[in-house]
């Protein structure tokens, strides 16, 4: 979770020396030195978000998971049963 959180800060941190770059202005003034923890911020609430939507989608995705498996069973145990219970075809020949 941390290292998902660093990155997008860092990210947010890239995007406000790329705007800088772009506008060829000094990376470091005096004036603008608070725009880079409010888009470092703005970058870890990004990974925050996206890391809790990660963690809902691998509960869910586990959850179905566990149901198909379950159906899956129940199914070859009824097809176990209907086959044990079914004639076999050499018995009705004799």
């Amino acid at each position: 979770m941390v290292n998902r959180i660093l990155f997008w800060t860092g990210f947010g941190l890239a995007v406000r020396f790329w705007q800088l770059g772009i506008e060829m202005r000094p990376f470091f003034n005096r004036k603008s030195l608070w725009a880079y923890p409010l888009f470092g911020g703005v970058g870890a609430s990004f990974g925050y978000w996206l890391q809790s939507i990660d963690e809902k989608q691998t509960k869910m995705l586990e959850e179905r998971k566990q149901a198909i498996l379950e159906k899956r069973a129940r199914r070859a145990q009824r097809q176990a049963e209907a086959a044990a219970t079914a004639p076999s075809p050499s018995a009705q020949e004799a």
